[in-house]
């Protein structure tokens, strides 16, 4: 009978139970002759919790068909799992890094003016030689500590 199958990668992970599959044979039909007209030599394998259906009628055995039909449907479903953890993957990534737009700066120098501005607790300081050389930072440490 059938055997778990596990596609394992460092963050993917594939299982086919039996319980999860559902195993049509049927006549292949077409080219073939009288025995593709008399023998269930087609497999069709639908995979029950994602609606996933493989159907395969290439070969004249119907357990070379279903290995085949196995096969292709743990690729199919590792495909899915692999583009959903990347997606989960990139998401993360995206709120940890964030989009590096304007909008999320946290501090801005503007020299021609000769301010500081930090965005986070919205305090401008108007000496930014100042700051540059350290002094005066306690403003914008005691600012982000409360």
């Amino acid at each position: 009978m059938f055997t778990p199958v596990r596609i394992h990668t460092s963050a993917v992970d594939v299982q086919l139970r039996n319980e999860d599959l559902r195993i049509d044979t049927y006549r292949s039909g077409g080219l073939g002759g009288q025995h593709a007209n008399t023998t269930n030599s087609a497999v069709r394998i639908t995979h029950i919790p994602s609606g996933m259906t493989v159907s395969i009628h290439d070969e004249r055995s119907q357990h070379m068909n279903k290995a085949k039909a196995l096969k292709g449907l743990c690729a199919k479903l590792y495909e899915i799992e692999r583009s959903r953890f990347q997606k989960d993957r990139s998401k993360l990534r995206m709120e940890q890094i964030g989009s590096g737009d304007r909008s999320e700066r946290i501090q801005t120098y503007n020299f021609p003016q000769g301010r500081v501005t930090d965005h986070r607790v919205g305090i401008t300081y108007h000496s930014v030689n100042d700051v540059m050389q350290g002094e005066n930072l306690d403003v914008f440490i005691d600012a982000l500590l409360l």
